[in-house]
Order: structure tokens, then sequence, then C-alpha cells
């Protein structure tokens, strides 16, 4: 067996650990014998163990041998030639790809330690690890997709896994409404990727990042498109990034998502989820260099993003939020890099912050308790009228910029109105139309829309 068969192989085992750990886990609680919480720790700790040292392995080899960039195919599963349209599921490690996924194994496997022992007995346990699963081989796809369509994949199964953990404690209405309003985001930047794809493959006719890339590895390939072409593309994905790593004006929902368990905030909004957005980027960064116009725009979103985010952590009331901001402010500054063109700064400054972010996160609930029992001890030190506002600003300006970074930029108001309303409402009209239709097949009201008058109706007596 040579190199290259070698490689071929351990870049499959790669992604097979959490394929494997994701498929006995859901088909556990599909036909309801789910596995003790012993079984599933140590089925966890297997799984992202093995995809860890085969990803070790592929890093060694590739230092050894002085690869930079090894493909592995899965062939095309959806083929339509009239369309210009094949789904190409192929693989793919270089420089950013082998780095990134080493830190996701890293930190899934940290924080699936962690939530073992903190969501002990839980009743929520078998459903937490089904969707942190679904979220580690998202992770894993997205991290060494080697074609767009691939990318989009582990990109959607990030997204569906980020919701529903959000709406984790389903008892309660808030954090159901609050993973509809992410999801709902998530929908709408999810649709500009997916014009992005199509786009390119009218474009180049493939998603295949070494075609359109150019034939250099990672970060030296030259992007095959026009500077117009470039500015359409980069800008829907530049979209896309926004709505998934909360970049403005998505920003208002960052706090939100922090109605999840600890372990599935730091892992999402601290660690991975929340720097995916930015992996976009850089895994696309030679279509930033072909429009200095596109390169501005990702600059200047950056860092009003890191700014808003700053002046936002400073004012929050909960240690959680302000640490949802501070990553909002990290993020921002990673995204100007890339738009600076400074890729490895960015991708050094990502895995520094997602380990920093990570800690932070789950130190959180201990750090207040620890936090309060020094205050009973010595006592509250906080200057008065202290505000979190930096003292050089004049005082006529610092009630303004209290209250708009209290007020999150109303942020949360103009996604409500504008993106998740619509959406909402759009999604009952559909219902609605399926209701008529449904009563008009079976001569009368149908079943569902019968239990649902049953239950206005019960909801409605005195």
């Amino acid at each position: 067996m040579n190199v290259d068969e070698v490689l071929q192989w351990l870049g499959r085992l790669v992604v097979i650990p959490p394929a494997i750990l994701l498929l006995v886990l859901g088909l556990s609680a599909i036909f309801r014998r789910p596995l003790n919480e012993r079984r599933v720790g140590r089925l966890t700790a297997g799984c992202v163990m093995s995809g860890l040292a085969c990803a070790a392995a592929v890093l060694g080899v590739m230092l050894i041998t002085g690869e930079r960039h090894v493909p592995v195919e899965f062939g095309h599963w959806v083929v339509i030639p009239e369309e210009h349209f094949h789904f190409h599921l192929k693989l793919i490690f270089d420089r950013l790809s082998v780095p990134f996924v080493i830190l996701s194994f890293v930190l899934v496997g940290t924080i699936g330690a962690f939530a073992n022992r903190y969501l002990h007995r839980e009743p929520g346990y078998d459903r937490f690890f089904v969707c942190f699963a679904m979220f580690l081989l998202g992770m894993i796809v997205a991290s060494v997709a080697g074609t767009i369509e691939t990318l989009f994949l582990g990109w959607e199964l990030v997204g569906l896994s980020s919701a529903l953990l959000v709406a984790f404690f389903h008892d309660r209405s808030n954090p159901v409404i609050n993973g509809l309003r992410i999801w709902s985001i998530y929908r709408i930047a999810d649709a500009a990727f997916l014009v992005a794809a199509v786009v390119l493959h009218r474009l180049t006719g493939a998603g295949d990042f070494e075609g359109l890339m150019g034939t250099g590895a990672w970060p030296l390939g030259a992007a095959a498109l026009t500077s117009q072409q470039a500015l359409i593309v980069g800008l829907l994905l530049l979209f896309a990034a926004a709505g998934k790593s909360a970049l403005l004006p998505f920003s208002g929902w960052l706090p939100r998502a922090m109605e999840g368990p600890t372990p599935s905030s730091a892992v999402f909004y601290g660690a991975l989820s929340v720097h995916l957005g930015a992996f976009l980027l850089l895994r696309v960064s030679p279509i930033l260099e072909l429009s200095g116009a596109l390169s501005a725009t990702v600059v200047v979103l950056g860092l009003a993003s890191a700014l808003f985010g700053a002046m936002a952590a400073r004012v929050q009331s909960d240690a959680k939020t302000a640490l949802a901001f501070a990553s909002l402010t990290q993020v921002g500054i990673i995204t100007a890099e890339i738009g600076f063109g400074l890729r490895y700064i960015a991708l050094v400054h990502i895995i520094g912050h997602a380990c920093l972010r990570t800690l932070q996160l789950l130190r959180a609930p201990s750090m207040l308790h620890d936090y309060h029992r020094i205050e009973n001890a010595i006592g509250d030190h906080l200057p008065e009228g202290s505000s979190g506002i930096p003292g050089w600003i004049p005082r006529v300006g610092q009630s303004s910029i209290y209250r708009f970074s209290f007020e999150r930029g109303h942020l949360d108001a103009m996604l409500d109105r504008f993106i998740v309303s619509p959406f909402v409402a759009i999604f009952r009209l559909c219902d609605e139309w399926e209701q008529h239709w449904t009563d008009f097949l079976t001569g009368g009201p149908s079943r569902e829309f019968s239990a649902r008058t049953t239950t206005t109706e019960t909801a409605e007596e005195p």
C-alpha cells in the first residue's frame, strides 16, 4: 500500500466515526431503545478519539511526505447533465481543513466529556447526544468539504442541531421561540448559500473548490472567475457567513441562543459554529482577491460587528450573554483579517479564540457561584455609576451609547419584524393551504384540522 492509498483510507476514516455515532444514537432513539449514560459516554469518546487519531495521522503523513493537498473522492451521487448540476461528494485535506478538523474533534470531545457529567440523569440526556452527534458530523463534513455542495451538507447539519439544542428545554416557551427565531434566520442565510452554489455551478460547471480556486493548494489558488462574478458570488457567501456567525445585521439572535444547555452554548456559540462563517470565507478567500469592493465589504462588516459586539458585551447583565458578544467581537476581527488577506493569522486566531471561549463558557456557572461567594465575603466594590462605557467618552454621549448597547442595537426587533415574522407568516399560509387541500381530498374536515379546532375551542372556553 503506497502513501496515496494510506491517505485515502485515513481520510475516509476521519468521517466514518462521527457518522457511526449519529447512526447508533439516532437508531436507538427512533426504536426507543436508548443506551445507558455510560455506554453513550464511552461510544462518544471512542468515536471522537478514533476520528481525532485518523486526522492526526493524516497530518503526520502530510508533514512527512510534504503533501499539501489530498483529495478524497466519494463519487457523484446526483447527476443532472441538462441542468449542469451534480452532487459531488468529495473531501479535501489541506492547510485549512486539517487544523480545523483537529480543532473540532478536540473541542467536541472535551465538551462531550463535560456534558456526560453535566447532564447526568437529565430527562433529555439521550436527545442532547443525538443532536450533539449530528453537530459533530456536520462540523467534520463542513471542515473537510471539497465541494460547495458537500460543505452545504455539513452546514445544514450544524444549523439543524443548533436550532434543536437552543430549544432543548421545550417545556418552557422561551427556548422554543428562540429556537424558531434562530432557525428562521438560518433559513434566510442558507438560501443565500444555496443560490451561491447554483450560481457557481452555472458559471464554472461545477462546485469543486479545487477547480474553482485553481490548482494550487490553499491559500495559493487563484479563483477562475471574473471580478464581477466574484463580487456577486462573494456577496451571497458573505450574507450566508453573516447569518451563521451572527455578524451584523444578524447579531440579535446570538444572546437568544444561550437558552440552550451550557455545553451546547460552549461548542456552538463560543467555539465552532460561530466560526463556521469565517471558515467559509477562508475556504473561498481566493474569490475575495478578485474584487477590491468585496474585500472592502468584508473588512467593513467585520469591523462594524466587532465594534458592536464590544459595546454590547460591556453592558450585559449576565455572564453567558457577555461572553456571546465577546465572541462576536473576536469573530468580527477575524472576518476583517480575512478581508485584509491575513489568512494564516485568521486561522490561528480562530483556533486560539475557540479554545479560550470554550473554557470560559464551561466555567461560567461555577464562576458565577464563586463570584457570589467572594462578593458576599468582601462586599461589592464596583465604582458607583460605572456603566462599562470608557471614561474618555463625553458624558453627554455615554447615556445614548449605553442605551444603544443595552438594547443590543434594537436588532432583535428588526429581525423579528423583517425576517422571522414574514418567514413564519409564509409557512402559516402554506399550512392553511394544506389544510384546505386535505379537507377537499377527504370531503370534510381533516383529522389535523379537527384536532386543531378542538384544541382551539377548548382553549377559548372560560
